[in-house]
C-alpha cells in the first residue's frame, strides 16, 4: 500500500479532519505522516505525551476511517493470532520491534510491547505505513483488504456520529 508522506508542519485544518476523524479532540500534539490520496490525514505520529503530560503510547495513529475499519475487521477474524502464527512473519514482527525501539529511544510503543507478540494491527499499519512500507503492511493490507476508499473518509458521514 503507498501513500503520500506528510510534508512537514501541518495545515491549519488537519487539526479539525483528525477531530471529526476521531470524533473527538485529539489527546496529544500530532503531526500528519502519511496522507490520503486526497490529501488528509491517514497517519499521525502522535508525541510521547499526552497533553496532561502522561505517557501516550500510540505513537503512530491509523486515523483514516476506512483503512482503520478493514483492519478492525481483520483483528476481530482473529488477525493478530494469525499474524503471530505465521512463521514467515516471525523474522518481520521481531524487525518491526527492534525498528519501533530504535526510532523511540528504546520505549516499547502500542504495537511492539513484547517481541513475540503484536499487540496492535492498526499500530503496526500505521507505523508500516510512515516507514514507507514492509512485509508486515503487505500482509495486513492483504488479508484485510485494505485499500484507498474511492471518496474520502471525511466527504462520508460517519455512521457512529449518529450512534
Amino acid at each position: 500500500m503507498t501513500a503520500d508522506r506528510s510534508g512537514g508542519s501541518p495545515p491549519s485544518s488537519d487539526r479539525a479532519d483528525v477531530t471529526a476523524l476521531l470524533g473527538r479532540e485529539p489527546f496529544t500534539r500530532f503531526e500528519v505522516v502519511v496522507r490520503c490520496p486526497f490529501g488528509r490525514p491517514a497517519v499521525l505520529l502522535n508525541e510521547p505525551r499526552d497533553l496532561r503530560g502522561r505517557p501516550f503510547p500510540t505513537r503512530y495513529w491509523l486515523v483514516c476511517r476506512a483503512l482503520a475499519d478493514a483492519v478492525s475487521r481483520l483483528e476481530a477474524a482473529g488477525g493478530v493470532r494469525m499474524l503471530e502464527a505465521d512463521e514467515g512473519m516471525r523474522g518481520h514482527v521481531l524487525a518491526a520491534h527492534r525498528r519501533h525501539q530504535e526510532v523511540h529511544a528504546g520505549h516499547r510503543v502500542a504495537g511492539c510491547g513484547d517481541p513475540e507478540h503484536v499487540k496492535c494491527l492498526h499500530a503496526q499499519l500505521a507505523f508500516a505505513m510512515a516507514e514507507g512500507g514492509t512485509p508486515i503492511s503487505e500482509w495486513i493490507a492483504e488479508r484485510a483488504g485494505v485499500r484507498w476508499p474511492d471518496r474520502c473518509c471525511l466527504d462520508v458521514p460517519d455512521p457512529a456520529a449518529d450512534a
